[in-house]
């Protein structure tokens, strides 16, 4: 039982690509003096709809990485895709006082987006969508946006579910 978790663990894992969107300093000012250390925000994914943000901290940089690596993989979400390259509907995500407008793209329109909601769209395996960035342009906040406007996609199936009606219904 226990080699079979690990296993599966192992292989959740190295089916997911990794992309750091940013390092920087950070300083605690203490009487002693400045405290250095490196925080690293990253996006972890596997292309088809799985995405997850983590944040680490630490002294080193490398360490710092694979804190927030780590978090990351904790923080994974399911993306529901249209045809696996686009998402069902406008939606708008906040996080501080950055705001994330992403729209679905027709075939062929590719991925109009930039900085840390493009590296979120990229790794949950988004092909053809339009975004635009409102209000603050903190990576760390664009990318928190975007997660939450992906989490707050719905799907078809969930509408027709609230509605209690059937898909022809609402599709007309």
């Amino acid at each position: 039982m226990q080699k079979e978790r690990k296993d599966r663990k192992e292989k959740n894992v190295k089916t997911l690509e990794e992309l750091v969107i940013e390092v920087k300093s950070v300083v605690k000012v203490t009487a002693g003096g400045r405290q250095r250390r490196f925080s690293a925000t990253v996006v972890v994914g596997d292309r088809k709809g799985l995405v997850g943000i983590g944040i680490g901290k630490a002294s080193e940089v490398p360490d710092a990485v694979k804190k927030a690596i780590q978090q990351a993989n904790k923080n994974l979400i399911k993306v529901n895709l249209i045809d696996n390259r686009t998402i069902a509907h406008e939606v708008v995500g906040k996080s501080g006082a950055a705001r994330v407008l992403i729209k679905p793209a027709p075939l062929g329109a590719g991925l109009i987006s930039g900085g840390a909601v493009r590296a979120v769209l990229e790794l949950a395996g988004v092909k053809d969508i339009s975004s635009k960035s409102l209000g603050a342009r903190t990576k760390l906040n664009m990318a928190t946006a975007t997660m939450n406007a992906l989490k707050s996609l719905k799907s078809i199936e969930h509408v027709c579910e609230l509605r209690g009606k059937t898909k022809e219904e609402i599709l007309g």
